[in-house]
């Protein structure tokens, strides 16, 4: 490792001391390295090119924001847990300078994680073009500001699967299946798999709840009839759509290249850790 980035939460007083430290430790052994916002997207664009690895130092909502710029410009990253859960992260934050001295060594590996396209595809409405985004977690068609279902239909390559009168209805990757979509009550799938899952939110009187697509498919969501609606890609940015619009998801050929250090805690026993500590 020549040069390392660094994607931070702004708001956060404990992840500007990480970043101080990071960057500290970096001069003292002559590693080249920068720091951003998790959040500047253009930064971390201009940034990634020539960057041996993105330590992310956060929570799950900062690796997000980071992982955006990731998914474009293809860089591994490495999670630095300074949240609550984090899921998403491979060390906490206590383990900074440990985990930085084996990127140092070499001493890691790299995983996988699938990543999603959404298309906005208009309906009936003259003048408006598809809309693409980028999402490691999930796209969800959710139900806007006012406390009113949206009635959805969703389509498997065009073949119809159900019609929903609910809050909304997620496709999640499997990297995404223990945050939204298993709130909702999805299954928790292996994050190294190449699947869909598809979880409608608070669904009334649905006889097909959450399913498992391959990705070889495409899955769309139609919106049928809403007061008003989103698409909210990663729970981080709400795009409004309109009746008639689809949003079709489906997996990209190119991953994110998870950094696993050597010792980091297995997915099944963080599953396992983090459950312990939520209430119950």
């Amino acid at each position: 490792m020549k040069r390392l980035g660094f994607a931070f939460n702004p708001t956060s007083e404990t992840t500007l001391e990480l970043r101080e430290r990071a960057m500290g430790w970096c001069q003292v052994r002559d590693i080249e390295a920068w720091a951003s916002a998790a959040g500047d997207y253009d930064e971390l664009i201009r940034q990634l090119p020539g960057t041996d690895a993105l330590v992310v130092l956060g929570g799950d909502g900062t690796f997000l924001r980071a992982a955006r710029a990731v998914a474009v410009v293809d860089v591994p990253i490495l999670g630095v847990n300074a949240g609550k859960v984090g899921f998403l992260s491979k060390a906490e934050a206590e383990q900074l300078g440990s985990v930085l001295e084996l990127l140092k060594e070499g001493r890691y590996t790299f995983e996988p994680r699938m990543t999603l396209e959404a298309v906005v595809i208009a309906g009936a409405h003259p003048g408006r073009s598809e809309v693409r985004h980028i999402a490691l977690n999930e796209a969800a068609v959710v139900r806007g500001a006012h406390a009113r279902v949206v009635r959805l239909e969703v389509l498997i390559d065009g073949t119809h699967l159900a019609s929903y009168v609910a809050d909304g209805l997620v496709i999640a990757s499997p990297t995404g299946s223990t945050g939204y979509s298993f709130s909702a009550g999805g299954p928790i799938l292996d994050p190294t798999s190449r699947n869909l899952v598809v979880t409608p939110v608070a669904a009334y009187l649905s006889a097909i709840r959450s399913i498992v697509v391959s990705p070889r498919h495409a899955v769309a969501v139609r919106v049928v009839d809403a007061h008003d609606a989103l698409v909210s890609i990663d729970g981080r940015e709400d795009f409004p759509i309109l009746v008639g619009d689809a949003v079709e998801v489906r997996p990209r050929e190119q991953a994110i290249r998870f950094i696993e250090p050597e010792g980091a805690i297995g997915f099944w026993d963080l599953v396992r850790h983090k459950a312990e500590l939520l209430p119950s």
